[in-house]
């Protein structure tokens, strides 16, 4: 039986139930890396570590996006 995690992403609840890193979250959400600031648990995240740091239960990633416009 596979154990299941809980996450919030910009304050909405998803479940997992394999690993995934927040890399793998930027990729399946389809967000445009260069344009955003990754904030996971309180703490800005360096785009470098991303593919090091893997969700775990009750984890909080925030994530803004750079909007251009005039």
């Amino acid at each position: 039986m596979k154990k299941t995690k809980t996450f919030f992403l910009n304050g909405e609840e998803y479940i997992l139930n394999q690993s995934v890193n927040l890399f793998d979250i930027i990729q399946y959400f389809n967000y445009d890396q260069s344009l955003l600031v990754l904030e996971h648990n309180k703490f800005i995240c360096p785009k470098k570590n991303w593919p090091t740091i893997f969700v775990k239960n009750k984890d909080t990633i925030e994530i803004v996006t750079i909007v251009g416009g005039g």
